[in-house]
């Protein structure tokens, strides 16, 4: 089992603290195995096994299984005395489960762990019930640096900057790297990840009954990925091809796909007026091979998907990202943390003057002295610019500190 240190730091900072531990994220990104780390390290720290309750609620053990059911087999297995640690995966196949954690985390000793894969995970009842007394951690597919990881163990490494190019066709979904895999068989994990969240998640869960209307606007998202548009945007589109849906419609399939964790939306945000914009937004894949298991490869689409990289790993590292639009155009991020601000651009390659001086003028125009970032995939990418610092791609996602 490789670790994912990251994730088990930060939520290790919060054990023994009278929070939920709420892990969320796309199925199959890695958390039930960040779970299992956690477990590990509390064994480390001394915790006995016998004080551990783990839970897998997509399991069929667990088939059927009530609230009110699931409260009495935990109650039942609590220690007398001391602490028990309570794990919950895909709680959210428990209809309710907000209030049961609720009862155990007031009512006796526990530190409590969940994992869930949709919206139900964020839910009003949550709200409700657990206000002021959980923490949600977003959980990602495998960022770069830990794509790296994952693939030494059994492959030879390439140089970085060329094993961007296999990570951005393959992605970084753990199932899909854990031994030598072809496009073809990476592609066929990941569509059965896209289609068993589709089908359960979506589609089953709020009975969505035109569902080749749904994958429309979801292959329409996945290909115009790093482009502005909106709901009308997909609606004219398929009234293109003879199929009518209102932009309701489409915005509630948009909407969905955001809560089963498969799309993220970008809002653009006014440099000048410091103020979001609630048109013409950008949606992101939350993995590269979500886009190219439905779509296929093209290598067209890699520009667009190295913005996509960008984007999620500006999320890892806890930015709220945005489109910027300024007077001279878009700058593709603006990313803001903590009083901590970046501008960046990315561009595949920066081959004529022309090119260059879009990229860069659109960073000098804005005056102010936050860190500006153009990000290229060309070998000799570096220097610093006016007070733009170039970098490869590469690079920067591996970079310690932006």
């Amino acid at each position: 089992m490789i670790l994912r240190d990251s994730y088990v730091n930060r939520i290790m900072a919060f054990a023994d603290t009278p929070l939920v531990k709420i892990l969320t994220g796309v199925r199959r990104c890695g958390k039930s195995t960040i779970l299992s780390m956690i477990r590990d390290r509390l064994i480390e720290r001394g915790v006995s096994a016998e004080s551990i309750l783990t839970y897998r609620f997509d399991s069929m053990e667990y088939d059927g299984m009530t609230a009110a059911g699931m409260y009495r087999d935990i109650k039942g297995k609590l220690n007398k005395e001391g602490r028990t640690y309570v794990f919950l995966d895909e709680v959210q196949e428990i209809k309710g489960w907000e209030k049961i954690v609720n009862s155990l985390q007031t009512d006796f000793d526990t530190d409590i762990y969940v994992t869930g894969s949709n919206s139900r995970m964020m839910s009003s009842e949550i709200e409700t019930y657990l206000t002021g007394r959980y923490i949600s951690f977003r959980i990602f597919t495998l960022s770069f640096s830990e794509y790296l990881t994952f693939k030494k163990e059994h492959s030879p490494l390439e140089d970085t900057h060329r094993e961007l190019a296999n990570y951005i066709r393959l992605g970084g979904f753990p199932a899909t790297h854990l031994r030598p895999y072809t496009d073809d068989e990476v592609y066929t994990i990941v569509r059965d990840i896209y289609n068993s969240t589709v089908f359960s998640d979506i589609v089953r869960r709020n009975q969505i009954r035109k569902i080749d209307q749904l994958e429309r606007v979801v292959k329409y998202a996945f290909d115009n990925v790093g482009k502005t548009f909106s709901a009308k945007s997909i609606s004219d589109y398929l009234k293109s091809e003879n199929r009518k849906v209102d932009n309701e419609t489409v915005y509630g399939y948009l909407e969905k796909l955001e809560k089963a964790y498969l799309l993220h939306r970008c809002s653009r945000y006014d440099i000048q007026g410091k103020e979001l914009l609630k048109t013409q937004e950008k949606f992101y894949a939350a993995d590269t091979a979500l886009r190219y298991s439905v779509l296929g490869f093209d290598s067209r689409s890699v520009a667009a998907m190295l913005e996509n990289v960008v984007y999620l790993e500006l999320l890892r590292r806890g930015y709220t990202v945005n489109i910027g639009k300024t007077s001279g155009g878009e700058i593709d991020f603006v990313a803001a943390r903590q009083g901590e601000k970046l501008y960046i651009q990315v561009a595949r390659e920066i081959s004529s003057e022309a090119t260059a001086e879009r990229e860069y003028s659109r960073l000098r125009d804005i005056r102010d002295n936050y860190p500006k970032y153009v990000l290229t995939t060309d070998d000799f990418a570096g220097g610093n610019y006016e007070g733009i610092k170039t970098m490869h791609v590469a690079d920067f996602l591996l970079s310690v500190e932006y």
